[in-house]
């Protein structure tokens, strides 16, 4: 089972006994060996929230960013292996000038 934390700007968006309050993120222990599986657990207890992490291709969106155990993931992710007790942090990108 995967630990996902999601950062307030996306915990906003979920029922407020969703999971474990920290601080304003929203925490959800989802099944799952893979990103994909972990976020489609993620997503069949909260549909909502798929438009805000895919796009319509289902494809991570360009503004959402994505840590396993800490480490930012790129390329194909939604293939990346979660070990048993990993942590996924999802949050929107920050940008600005």
């Amino acid at each position: 089972m995967a630990r996902v934390v999601l950062a307030s700007a996306l915990a906003r968006w979920l029922s407020p006994d969703t999971g474990s309050a920290t601080g304003s993120e929203a925490v959800l222990d989802v099944d799952g060996s893979t990103l994909r599986e972990v976020l489609d657990g993620v997503f069949a207890r909260h549909p909502g929230l798929r438009g805000y992490v895919l796009d319509e291709q289902g494809a991570v969106r360009h503004h959402v960013a994505l840590f396993v155990d800490g480490q930012a993931v790129r390329g194909k992710v939604l293939d990346h292996p979660m070990s048993e007790g990993a942590e996924l942090y999802v949050m929107q990108a920050l940008s600005g000038g």
